[in-house]
């Protein structure tokens, strides 16, 4: 709601003036509005992705609070159950929950602009899980490493605030300085932004095509919305950004199993 609320009509006016204005071609309201649908959705799920798992996976430091965590240690259940069963309830929860975002932004990218196609809906299903991977974690490393509600309380909301702009879903990328554009090539979430929007906003661009906007308004177009996204002067492409993100989630998940298996053998050995 909040975005549809303060965003929506700053996207519309702004996309209005950039194809009218700038491109000199007269497009369809619909074909805009379906093009704001799609970037107001990809920026929501991109950023929730992160956002959501590292609220879900907060249970495992109110554990550690509550002194859960040590009774866990006196039972018969194996060492790696626990940490297993964190990061397994963290994926199925957030995902549960962008499910239900995914739905309710199709819900009213349709009453707005539909231009989307089946396949676009499945691959925005398929990012939006590999999203929740690198998510879960992410947020499963960073957790590893609290132990107080002080904790808990900055990193949430320095991850909800900053995260938001590390991903591109606050502001497209475009806007940013080079050298800024530059260091935030290095950060995984950027690709993810940058895979949804391209399967959330292709089917407007499509329609505009077919409307009068030539093939390089909407490179430029792109570019600006980051649906094509940089590594210094290297566009990425689509496969790259795929293993990217996958890539970043495996890292994160093996450097999750590694401190969680010298965290066990300090323990045996305490």
């Amino acid at each position: 709601m909040l975005y549809v609320t303060f965003l929506d009509k700053v996207y519309r006016t702004s996309f209005a003036q950039v194809i009218t204005g700038g491109f000199g071609v007269s497009v369809s309201e619909k074909a805009i509005n379906g093009l704001v649908g799609g970037q107001l959705i990809a920026s929501l799920l991109a950023v929730s992705a992160v956002t959501v798992s590292v609220c879900s996976n907060m249970l495992m430091v109110q554990d550690k609070i509550n002194g859960m965590s040590t009774d866990m240690l006196v039972t018969p259940v194996k060492k790696y159950i626990p940490p297993v069963s964190y990061y397994i309830a963290t994926l199925c929860v957030t995902f549960f929950v962008l499910l239900m975002a995914i739905c309710g932004g199709l819900i009213y990218i349709a009453s707005v602009g539909w231009y989307l196609s089946v396949t676009d809906v499945l691959l925005v299903i398929f990012d939006t899980f590999l999203l929740v991977m690198f998510g879960t974690a992410f947020s499963s490393v960073i957790n590893l490493f609290l132990s107080s509600q002080g904790q808990v309380s900055a990193v949430g909301s320095i991850i909800s605030s900053g995260y938001g702009f590390l991903c591109g879903a606050y502001m497209q990328t475009s806007l940013f300085p080079q050298w800024m554009r530059n260091a935030i090539s290095f950060f995984p979430g950027i690709y993810g932004t940058s895979l949804l929007r391209e399967h959330l906003m292709r089917g407007s661009l499509a329609q505009m095509a077919e409307e009068g906007l030539s093939e390089d308004a909407i490179r430029l177009l792109k570019d600006d919305i980051d649906c094509n996204i940089y590594f210094f002067d290297s566009r990425v492409e689509a496969w790259q950004s795929y293993l990217i993100i996958g890539g970043a989630a495996l890292l994160l998940l093996g450097i999750y199993v590694l401190l969680n298996v010298i965290r066990n053998r300090r323990n045996k050995n305490a």
